[in-house]
């Protein structure tokens, strides 16, 4: 089987093309940057912008599949204006174009990796696969956009569609929201959050891995949507807690009530970040486990203990 990844150089795209190259596929990865040839084994790797009107495809002849990880995600700075325009030139219009490029050289699977948050940043119960999309944010708006989008390009070429659309993801090397509480723990920084009372679902990167590998040919995958979790949902107070503990550092919590955390977001400019901390997002993956016969293989436990950066962690966690 030839398979397209794109992202392939991105956090999620390196863990999924490491256990690809297990396989008997014929990978042709895109990234902005190809790595050195010494590093790319049996993989051909293409230089690509999504950004970009033109074919990233055309010089192959045939893809069988594809799985799309590549994204513009949140830039910081971005947060609090309407950045839209820029997550759709990414997030909608290259993605079709890529869609609508292997569609034409034989694509019969397309794996689009979405965000739970096209169903909102918050929940007052899990979220399942039936639940009205409500994205709060210009990130999951444009990709809810290029999952209707995708859909109507299978509607018209026959192409299979499978969406995931994973909660936080984290590893070992996470960027984002994960690096920076790793570094506030490191640090020794007392945290505000001893009082906050949220549930959060999150899921490995092996995790989410394996459930695209398990995507790619289940035959029960075709034209589904499916959430993703690690199966056990914490609170904030309990994550940074079991990560300190694998971090071999204290976790320095000390309570303020929800309410004043909120005031302080909006004061400073930094409500969106606060939200994330206490509010709770939760998804229920029976409709996943139930469809495709599938579990998260590694335990949150073990992948939290795994995550813990190096220099930090007790023994080799990564």
């Amino acid at each position: 089987m030839k398979l397209l990844l794109s992202g392939a150089s991105g956090f999620i795209g390196s863990v999924l093309l490491r256990r690809l190259k297990s396989r008997s596929y014929d990978l042709i990865a895109l990234g902005r940057r190809a790595p050195r040839q010494s590093a790319s084994g049996q993989v051909r790797w293409l230089e690509c912008d999504l950004a970009s009107s033109t074919s990233p495809l055309q010089d192959i002849e045939r893809v069988d599949a594809v799985v799309h990880l590549a994204a513009r995600a949140h830039v910081l700075a971005e947060i609090e204006r309407d950045a839209l325009s820029e997550f759709r030139r990414v997030n909608v219009e290259g993605t079709l174009n890529l869609a609508r490029q292997a569609a034409k050289r034989g694509a019969k699977r397309f794996v689009f990796i979405s965000t739970v948050g096209v169903l909102g940043n918050k929940s007052t119960r899990p979220f399942t696969e039936r639940d009205p999309p409500d994205p709060a944010e210009p990130y999951a708006v444009s990709k809810l956009e290029a999952e209707i989008g995708l859909r109507r390009l299978a509607d018209e070429t026959g192409m299979e569609l499978v969406i995931c659309r994973p909660p936080l993801v984290y590893g070992p090397l996470a960027p984002g929201n994960f690096a920076r509480l790793f570094r506030l723990i490191d640090r020794g920084v007392p945290l505000p959050l001893g009082a906050v009372r949220n549930r959060r679902s999150l899921v490995a990167v092996d995790n989410l891995v394996d459930l695209i590998l398990t995507c790619l040919d289940h035959p029960a995958a075709a034209s589904k949507t499916f959430l993703v979790s690690d199966g056990h949902d914490l609170s904030t107070p309990e994550l940074i807690s079991r990560l300190a503990e694998a971090m071999g550092r204290p976790a320095r919590l000390f309570p303020v009530p929800p309410g004043l955390l909120r005031l302080a977001g909006r004061l400073t400019g930094h409500s969106v970040e606060v939200k994330r901390l206490i509010d709770s997002l939760q998804v229920d993956i029976g409709y996943t486990c139930g469809t495709l016969n599938w579990r998260p293989p590694v335990p949150a436990a073990e992948a939290l203990r795994r995550t813990a950066p190096a220099p930090f962690g007790q023994g080799n966690l990564l």
